[in-house]
């Protein structure tokens, strides 16, 4: 049966980008393939803004190379939008009109509200942020939006990009000491138009390639342990240690970085400083990557339609829904195993055994659910394979070190594996972190294997100090052998933690109790 597929062309100002979305099992579309062309097309624009005809030639050829990916792969539903260099071109009627006449597509024109809408949306459906500043740098411009409680406040469209502050600024293929202040004197102009920007302390969000770029530069600068770029978090000290090693560099030096596409080497440097004085206007010390942008926003817009709503309300239960069918996650299993580690959690903490923090509430919802996950590759093996999983999967709503933290609970088996799995990121984390997600990991173990037989039987858990003791009572509204079997067995992990004993009374009446 032939998979149902979705396309979006994206005409930038740098470069032009055929994406390919394909339905998959969960009902969702994914990016299948993603073909770029480095046209440069702001480079064509004169300075009385029209598009020459040799840049036209270039989008018609770009465009009539893609005709042949999307005809091979018989997409019908294709949107070709395009931004900054033909939204600026005066001649934008007949570059259209060429464009529909000699090839499969129609240009639709972004405004600049549209384009800073688009990025808006990618950022709010996929990370983590309900308040924060994004900056999309184009080729020719620049958008930036404000979202407070993860709705747009405010937004402007800069007519500059990377390609034109290179052009506008920088002789040769790198900048000059002298060229660097006066892109920086230029974006001091630039920057104090904005009065909503000034001493926010909010997070900025990078979106598009230059953004991305400088993340797996960084990445590869301090041999980061995870792939993926999406929610990667680099500091103000970061972005400048970057921005002083790339202006360090020749341009040969440049175009060898590892995580630098060779295609920007020369507009690199003004992008970082775009970044770098952004952050010191709004008064924050945070940089977030987003690698979703303008054309994920679309995807959203337009997946979305049928819903009315443009923002999902929860990211984090977006993407663990997304798990769920990957992964064919039994949800009432995994919601019951929740309910049991929520409650044995709270126990601990009011015993004063564990001390939970507002966050931790989230984490040990998640890893609960998806404990476990890795018996979907093999059962034997599970921890190894849940802790790779969830560590090495983007997950939507997770940033790079809670994506770990929930990882290293559901991964829990015992403390040798769970201390094989900290290793690479012990350096994240204070040893009383560690040891509380070990904790955490031994609870969500039990709290597993009292839903043993996935009958759901466990209505209620209480537990009660008897000198150094630790009493639970299960409450269970049918027979409990098989579940009194695992734990069992499984109680131990929690004792070594607690370093105390544990007893387990399962009862369905005050006067029905079993005790081992």
């Amino acid at each position: 049966m032939e998979k149902e597929k979705y396309g979006i062309i994206d005409v930038g100002s740098n470069t032009i980008r055929l994406v390919i979305y394909t339905r998959d099992k969960s009902g969702r579309f994914t990016e299948s393939e993603n073909v770029k062309v480095v046209a440069r097309l702001r480079n064509f624009l004169t300075e009385d803004g029209v598009l020459e005809a040799e840049g036209i030639e270039v989008l018609i050829d770009t465009l009539q190379s893609f005709q042949e990916v999307t005809r091979h792969h018989r997409l019908k539903d294709i949107k070709c939008m395009a931004t900054a260099a033909v939204r600026q071109a005066k001649n934008q009627d007949e570059i259209m009109k060429r464009v529909e006449a000699e090839t499969d597509f129609s240009i639709r024109v972004l405004s600049e509200f549209e384009e800073a809408n688009y990025g808006y949306l990618a950022v709010v459906n996929s990370m983590p942020f309900h308040d924060g500043i994004t900056i999309d740098i184009g080729g020719g411009s620049t958008e930036l939006t404000l979202f407070e409680n993860r709705q747009l406040v405010h937004f402007h469209s800069f007519p500059f990009g990377a390609l034109s502050l290179k052009k506008q600024f920088v002789q040769g293929d790198t900048p000059t000491e002298s060229e660097i202040k006066d892109i920086q004197s230029f974006l001091a102009t630039q920057f104090s138009q904005l009065d909503w920007l000034a001493d926010k302390k909010l997070p900025l969000i990078g979106i598009g390639g230059s953004a991305r770029n400088v993340a797996q530069i960084h990445q590869e600068y301090i041999e980061y342990p995870l792939s993926g770029v999406h929610q990667y978090i680099m500091s103000k000290q970061d972005i400048m240690e970057i921005n002083s090693k790339m202006q360090a560099m020749s341009f040969s030096e440049l175009q060898r970085v590892e995580g630098l596409s060779k295609d920007r080497a020369d507009i690199i440097i003004p992008a970082i400083e775009v970044f770098n004085f952004l952050m010191g206007v709004i008064g924050t010390e945070t940089f977030a990557l987003s690698r979703k942008g303008l054309r994920d926003g679309v995807f959203y817009e337009e997946m979305t339609k049928e819903f009315d709503m443009t923002v999902f309300p929860n990211v984090i239960e977006e993407s663990f829904y997304e798990l769920a069918i990957d992964y064919d996650i039994n949800l009432t299993h995994a919601f019951h195993v929740t309910n049991s580690t929520l409650l044995i959690a709270r126990e601990l903490e009011k015993a004063g055994l564990l001390s939970l923090e507002k966050e931790d509430d989230s984490r040990i919802k998640l890893a609960s659910a998806l404990y476990n996950l890795g018996s979907y590759i093999d059962a034997e093996s599970s921890n190894q394979h849940t802790f790779y999983l969830l560590a090495n999967r983007t997950i939507d709503g997770l940033l790079h070190k809670e994506r770990i933290i929930v990882a290293l609970i559901a991964s829990f088996k015992n403390k040798v594996a769970y201390k094989r799995n900290a290793a690479l990121f012990e350096e994240w984390f204070t040893k009383e972190e560690l040891d509380k997600f070990s904790l955490l990991g031994a609870v969500v173990k039990l709290a597993y294997s009292l839903n043993a037989t996935k009958r759901d039987i466990v209505e209620q858990i209480g537990l009660e100090r008897q000198g150094d003791d630790l009493v639970f009572s299960i409450y269970c509204r049918e027979d409990w052998k098989p579940e009194q079997y695992q734990v069992e067995k499984q109680k131990k992990h929690l004792e070594k933690q607690l370093k105390k004993t544990i007893h387990i009374h399962f009862t369905n009446s005050p006067e029905n109790v079993t005790v081992f």
